[in-house]
């Protein structure tokens, strides 16, 4: 039927003109022939709704290093056998009908009405490095070009130049950087993310460059006093650009050091009930902490949850972390 209305789009039906095809001529019978046929498909493209506004105002991203294994975890298979399961073969049932989930997360159970489990997504990557810098960046390794990690991408799009204003970055890692790759890639350092060190699962959780432990409040305001007064060159300089935005960082340090934006590092202002149902683990503090950090506006935190590479001793180390995860992912949920 297309090729028969071909003479209404201007192609030239004359016979004479037969058999000397010109190229204009070849151009306009490709061009209404693709037109066509991509006509005709879409007349069978079924109506598709329009996407639904984005609800996100933050992100909080488990990063699990070295990948704990699917069957112990979201992908149970039971009737594969001792050989695949090993002694980890009774999979509980969740609270949505029809899904299970490996027998040592009994409070992820609880919550997996609100959680999706996606069991078909794979990369074919088994290197850790090139692996790891494919999902975060959702590109091959190789090349020329380092491209930025998804948190960075975020801190770009929803940070401070899209009018984010708070004093804590509004990319954090807790509590090491992921590594192996640079996180910002080609956006460059102003979009790396803040590493806060320290353990939040100790007394003090020692924040780099906010959190000293063994340093008092009072000791920090003496020091900021002493290095006004030995500053100089900077009260005589204060109209220089430079100088003036370099006292404007200090001013900002000091800041979330003294001020009220460095008080979202201190778990002791949460109960102690609280932070036992999340556990008093590194991997369970941390998913207290980065709740804080998004109720502080923060808009991407990764945990940096690592353990997961078992070469060996692979059940005994499941038996340990699972319900270390179960508990502290679970709490988060809720």
């Amino acid at each position: 039927v297309l090729m028969k209305t071909q003479s209404n789009f201007g192609i030239d039906t004359n016979p004479a003109s037969h058999g000397r095809l010109s190229r204009r001529r070849l151009l306009q019978h490709g061009l209404w022939g693709a037109a066509g046929l991509l006509f005709a498909d879409r007349l069978a493209w079924p109506t598709v709704a329009a996407p639904r506004p984005a609800k996100a105002k933050a992100v909080i991203q488990i990063w699990m290093w070295g990948g704990p294994s699917h069957l112990d975890t979201f992908d149970p298979k039971p009737a594969a056998g001792y050989d695949y399961c090993g002694p980890l073969a009774d999979p509980i049932a969740t609270n949505v009908d029809g899904v299970m989930v490996g027998q040592l997360l009994p409070e992820l159970a609880k919550q997996a009405d609100k959680y999706s489990i996606i069991r078909g997504m794979t990369h074919g990557v088994n290197a850790h490095e090139t692996a790891s810098y494919m999902v975060q960046t959702g590109r091959a390794s190789g090349g020329r070009i380092v491209y930025p990690s998804v948190g960075a991408v975020t801190s770009l799009f929803k940070g401070y130049d899209a009018g984010y204003a708070g004093l804590i970055p509004p990319y954090i890692v807790l509590t090491e950087p992921q590594g192996r790759f640079s996180e910002a890639g080609f956006l460059g350092s102003r979009y790396k993310p803040f590493a806060t060190g320290g353990d939040p699962a100790q007394r003090v959780f020692a924040v780099e460059g906010v959190v000293a432990d063994g340093v008092s409040e009072q000791r920090q305001r003496n020091r900021r006093r002493l290095l006004g007064e030995l500053d100089v060159l900077g009260g005589k300089l204060h109209e220089v650009p430079q100088i003036s935005l370099l006292q404007k960082s200090r001013d900002q340090a000091y800041d979330l050091i003294l001020g009220d934006g460095g008080k979202v590092f201190d778990l002791g202002e949460e109960s102690e009930g609280l932070r036992d149902r999340y556990g008093r683990s590194t991997f369970g503090q941390s998913c207290l902490m980065a709740r804080r950090l998004v109720e502080r506006g923060v808009r991407f935190v990764t945990i940096n949850y690592k353990g997961w590479d078992t070469h060996k001793e692979h059940f005994q180390t499941m038996r340990r972390k699972l319900p270390e995860m179960d508990r502290g992912m679970a709490s988060l949920l809720q």
